[in-house]
């Protein structure tokens, strides 16, 4: 099915750009007031020319004083125009750089409230580009409205009605050339519509394909994949030349067809004229007057087409941002209570989850309760729900049916800001801004002093690193963290924990990445932060798990073994056993 592209949802840019437009609307009011005053003055002023040139035309010299008069009278109009330009330009500066401000705020603060599910279906680097642009169109779309599209409009219907009333003849072939040239611009630009949205999607297609090769950069030289991305990549700048080729070359076309109509005009405007003249029913100087006129006029009309086409464009490139703003939230929050002074008891009541790309079913009928304060492990086999009750809990997805309930109140009749206040997460992989470590450890509790970030960072021994950097806690950790090993971002995200010391805690294999030493001196920082919390570990090495209260065991979803590690390390054929003689030797024994 073809893709409609007769409505480019105006309605709905404009919408959110004017959310932000109204909170400038005094400068916007005096940037349009200004260029209306500037405009009918560059139709006024020719005339009080003809005035002058009527007056030296007389060769009477008595009429000197009534010509200096007219000079200073154009003077003065000169002047006051050039100062509502100068003042209308200053405003516009500010009102097209606020507001483009303020549409980079709108959007990314809608887009960052998205679920977990949306990022993961679009690339960073196209989400980025979407705001951009979102902003961008606006500054194109505001300078030519504003800068081309109120003259022309106000100097169009001036100088056909300056004419009128001079010479009405001329007026009507003015207007004739108007007519025929706006109904071929409009039509033209209606059907380059959808190129013009083409070429928008391939560039977005572009900056997403290289953010994603320029952010897997190691996999692409660890396994020699660089000619294979150039390829990749290349395919796809190819498609956004193709695109851009084609919106181009009927831009040129349109404006080889509107050059030929302009060509035509002035030729039949001053063959009438020169007739005109010889009859003596116009002097030299109306010619000239119409001559100032038509090449103005003519000059506006080929903005025209320019001011047709930023006007698409524009919608083209904000449209993307627009449809996501306008997207609901996956997750919402319905709150009827908040919850403060937690103890942490945690329960899954009859909880089912499928996820919606496979329609897999991933948790079955779950029922657990952990109680406050108690120490519990989750393993089992990959796929078997560990990581989905952990995004369960968070509400990073949403339930299919069931409830969550912590202390008796259910997550949903709260919102997701304060959920996740009381429960502070360690992942498996932690991903760090391009910050400092200052910065990033703070993030756990963004209003603590120096002084407490600095005790959890010896707590989760983050200073027997730190103190060896020049630039100590101000060193900036690069894109990701990447400047930092593996054993050093998860010591950072351990510290943000500490920081935060919210009543559940939940550790995704949070000593995965660290090597022995390491993860000795984090055990102990651990066993100091789990005490009188309500502890979820979802575990991998089972080495890490023995000093836990409880040890549940997933498979397909659901529960089949819930003890301690003693009771389940003995159970003749339990899957538990199975692993953990794996990882204590049995799998040596097996080979």
């Amino acid at each position: 099915m073809e893709k409609d592209y007769s409505n480019l949802h105006r309605g709905l840019v404009l919408k959110y750009f004017w959310q932000v437009i109204k909170q400038y609307k005094l400068s916007f009011f005096i940037v349009i007031i200004f260029t209306t005053i500037a405009s009918i003055l560059d139709v006024y002023i020719p005339l009080k020319y003809l005035k002058l040139w009527n007056v030296l035309n007389a060769n009477n010299f008595d009429l000197v004083n009534t010509a200096r008069s007219i000079v200073l009278l154009i003077l003065l109009l000169n002047f006051v125009r050039f100062f509502v330009r100068r003042v209308s330009g200053f405003y516009l500066s500010y009102f097209e750089a606020s507001t483009m401000a303020g549409l980079r705020k709108q959007a990314f603060a809608y887009m960052i409230g998205h679920s977990h599910s949306f990022f993961a279906n679009n690339f960073s680097g196209s989400l980025v580009r979407k705001i951009n642009k979102y902003a961008n169109a606006f500054e194109k779309l505001a300078d030519r409205m504003i800068i081309d599209g109120l003259p022309l409009l106000i100097q169009g219907v001036g100088t056909v009605v300056a004419i009128y009333f001079l010479l009405p003849k001329y007026s009507y072939i003015m207007m004739a050339f108007l007519a025929v040239t706006l109904f071929t611009i409009l039509i033209a630009t209606k059907y380059k519509l959808k190129y013009d949205v083409l070429s928008a999607e391939a560039d977005t297609r572009t900056t997403g394909a290289l953010a994603d090769s320029i952010g897997n950069h190691s996999s692409i030289q660890l396994f020699t994949g660089g000619e294979y991305e150039n390829k990749i990549v290349g395919e796809t700048i190819e498609k956004q030349k193709r695109a851009t080729f084609i919106n181009w070359s009927l831009w040129e076309g349109l404006n080889t067809v509107v050059s030929f109509y302009m060509l035509i005009v002035e030729f039949v405007i001053f063959w009438i004229a020169v007739g005109d003249w010889r009859l003596g029913l116009i002097g030299l100087p109306v010619m000239v007057l119409l001559q100032s006129y038509l090449i103005r006029l003519v000059g506006n009309l080929f903005n025209f087409g320019g001011i047709i086409r930023a006007y698409y464009e524009s919608f083209a490139d904000a449209q993307e941002m627009a449809v996501v703003m306008d997207t609901p939230y996956e997750i919402l929050d319905k709150p009827t209570t908040e919850i403060n002074k937690v103890k942490g008891e945690v329960i899954f009541e009859d909880v089912t989850y499928i996820y919606k790309n496979n329609n897999i079913k991933v948790l079955d009928n779950f029922f657990v309760t952990v109680p406050a304060g108690q120490k519990i492990a989750i393993v089992g086999s990959s796929g078997a729900g560990k990581t989905t009750f952990v995004r369960l809990l968070m509400r990073i997805f949403n339930l299919n049916s069931g409830r969550i309930l912590i202390d008796g109140i259910n997550i949903n009749d709260i919102t997701q800001k304060n959920l996740r206040e009381q429960i502070a997460f360690v992942p498996q992989d932690p991903i760090l801004f391009h910050r400092t470590l200052m910065e990033n450890i703070r993030y756990g509790r963004r209003d603590a002093t120096d002084e407490e970030v600095l005790k959890a960072a010896h707590l989760a021994h983050c200073d027997a690193f730190i103190d060896s950097l020049p630039q100590g806690y101000d060193t900036y950790v690069g894109e990701r963290g990447v400047k930092l090993s593996g054993g050093e971002r998860q010591r950072v995200a351990i510290a943000r924990a500490i920081l935060k010391d919210a009543p559940i805690l939940v550790l995704d294999e949070a000593t995965s990445s660290l090597d022995s030493h390491s993860e000795f001196l984090i055990q102990d920082a651990l066993h100091n932060l789990i005490q009188g919390k309500t502890t979820i570990v979802i575990a991998h090495r089972l080495s890490t798990i023995r000093e836990m209260d409880r040890i549940i065991v997933l498979e397909k979803g659901k529960i089949i073994e819930d003890g301690t590690h003693e009771k389940l390390s003995k159970k003749r054929n339990g899957l538990y056993k199975k692993l953990w003689d794996l990882q204590a030797g049995g799998f040596k024994n097996e080979i």
